[in-house]
């Protein structure tokens, strides 16, 4: 089978892609998801705060929950613990692409247009293929009006787009108030590719204790259903690469995707959970799946089940609620 792809205008192998977490801070890790048959990596995220330690800023966007990503495991640590500074990133990246030759994709985590933005430069001179904008910011303050969070996004893209060569993508929260917007504001932008969606730790509350914690828990293959639909909805009406992140762990999962219209499919938990090995098994799912269905290459399933494509449209919007809605009420009657 002919598992080949295009992100953001990269050729891959595979549709198959690590996303940013921990495990690819370490470079046998990166070596062993080579050999599995992942088709890129993307690295660990170099976080702003990392970047701007020695200023006063970092007690400001820690109050702001900056740091509360899906590949935190805590509240952001001292830099001294932290597993890699600026200096020692850039080196990982040079030595991560010594050890494969698939592409190896940076990760950058921020929330201002600040300085730390020049390190997108120093990436790319690092030798990084593309580069992933992880651009959070919790808008607690209620003065700041939905149209300045998204302002904030598309200038932060906007200053890398213009110090780098490489492409770009962004990767988004489903939590805006109009995703398919922004979407194209960011594809307008010059947005290369579109990742959705990041996966936030929330709080939760220890009734005994008397305190906030963090969940870790890991995504399930539940997840990936809002990533699915939003790249279903938005294949072929922008012009920029689209990946499924989020709830990916089975070969059914990564398929889904990719007949939704994703050019390539990245997971984190479900290596986490069943260790990097684990990618040789999706990918030998999806191979029976294609040789059964007789589909020769990815290329020839991407985007037929999109909503431009599939037989009733109206399923990925209101009308397939209503008619959820609908079904329960005729189950609950007959009960």
């Amino acid at each position: 089978m002919n598992l080949s792809t295009t992100y953001m205008g990269l050729k891959l192998s595979s549709p198959l892609v690590p996303s940013a977490s921990p495990l690819t801070g370490e470079v046998d890790n990166i070596k062993r998801m080579a050999d599995a048959g992942a088709g890129a990596i993307v690295l660990h995220s170099l976080f702003e705060e990392q970047i701007r330690h020695d200023t006063g800023e970092l007690d400001f966007y820690l109050q702001q929950g900056a740091d509360r990503f899906a590949e935190s495991l805590s509240y952001f640590p001292h830099m001294d613990d932290y597993m890699l500074g600026p200096d020692d990133y850039l080196e990982h990246i040079n030595r991560a692409k010594q050890a494969v030759e698939i592409p190896i994709i940076a990760s950058l985590n921020g929330i201002s247009a600040g300085g730390w933005i020049s390190y997108a430069k120093r990436m790319e001179e690092a030798g990084a293929d593309g580069l992933e904008l992880n651009i959070y910011y919790l808008p607690a303050d209620g003065k700041l009006s939905a149209q300045q969070v998204e302002a904030a996004y598309l200038l932060i893209l906007q200053a890398v787009k213009m110090s780098v060569s490489i492409p770009v993508s962004v990767k988004l929260s489903p939590y805006f108030s109009s995703v398919a917007n922004l979407m194209i504001q960011l594809a307008g932008a010059g947005a290369d590719g579109l990742v959705l969606f990041n996966r936030f730790i929330q709080p939760d509350l220890n009734i005994e204790t008397m305190e906030v914690n963090l969940e870790h828990a890991v995504s399930s293959s539940a997840d990936s259903h809002v990533s699915i639909r939003w790249i279903a909805i938005m294949y072929g009406r922008i012009g920029t690469s689209l990946a499924a992140s989020y709830g990916i762990h089975t070969g059914a999962d990564a398929v889904k995707a990719i007949m939704a219209g994703a050019d390539v499919t990245m997971m984190t938990s479900a290596l986490l959970k069943n260790g990097i090995g684990h990618m040789v098994t999706v990918r030998e799912e999806i191979e029976e799946y294609m040789k059964r269905k007789e589909y020769e290459s990815i290329t020839q399933m991407k985007g037929i089940l999109s909503q431009q494509k599939v037989a009733d449209p109206n399923a990925y919007e209101r009308a397939n609620y209503v008619k959820m809605l609908q079904s329960y009420g005729m189950t609950a009657t007959k009960e």
